[in-house]
């Protein structure tokens, strides 16, 4: 099986996220495109974060009944910040994988990947596969591929932002993250 990483924090989960992955997988002929929430990433930090267990289940609601979308939630059992490294050494334990993994980065963060854990190492584990996010020029110094999806101007924090200032966000994620996050007060929804 060929098999795709989207990581993330997922905070929350939206349309952008769903049309990349779907998109990548079918423009590199991927069988599987596997998320994987971040329990604690160590680039940023996670404003206003409901907790793992929600981002999961928001995430869970959004891939339901997409046979080529599974998450993986191996970061949040994995104490201490979560490191893609560890990620990519843990997989081919759960998985029979074709050949290395994809991973997905977006090209927001390519030029800075070289001051990620353990950089050289994550490229021999993985095919790195740099999505268009903002359209942002790179410099990336290790073999990767650039993928041509389409610019979704959809962010989480954006999301999150709007949610907060008492704004709709209804459209910009699938209605049943939408009406998880009403139901259960997220992001101060009213």
């Amino acid at each position: 099986m060929k098999l795709l990483v989207f990581g993330g924090s997922f905070n929350p989960v939206h349309w952008g996220h769903l049309l990349a992955a779907e998109e990548l997988r079918e423009e590199f002929g991927y069988d599987l495109v596997l998320f994987v929430p971040a329990a604690r990433p160590p680039h940023k930090t996670l404003l206003d974060d409901p907790g793992a267990e929600e981002r999961i289940e928001m995430l869970r609601l959004a891939v339901s009944g997409n046979s080529t979308f599974r998450i993986d939630d191996c970061e949040i059992g994995r104490e201490g910040l979560s490191y893609t490294v560890d990620t990519l050494k843990e997989l081919p334990e759960r998985y029979h994988i074709d050949g290395k993994p994809g991973l997905v980065i977006g090209d927001d963060l390519a030029s800075g990947f070289k001051d990620w854990h353990c950089p050289a190492e994550i490229a021999g584990l993985s095919d790195i596969i740099v999505a268009r996010r903002g359209g942002a020029a790179f410099e990336l110094p290790y073999p990767h591929r650039e993928a041509h999806n389409r610019l979704i101007p959809i962010s989480s924090s954006e999301i999150r932002a709007r949610l907060a200032s008492g704004r709709s966000v209804r459209y910009l994620l699938p209605d049943p993250v939408f009406e998880y996050i009403g139901k259960k007060g997220l992001y101060h929804a009213c």
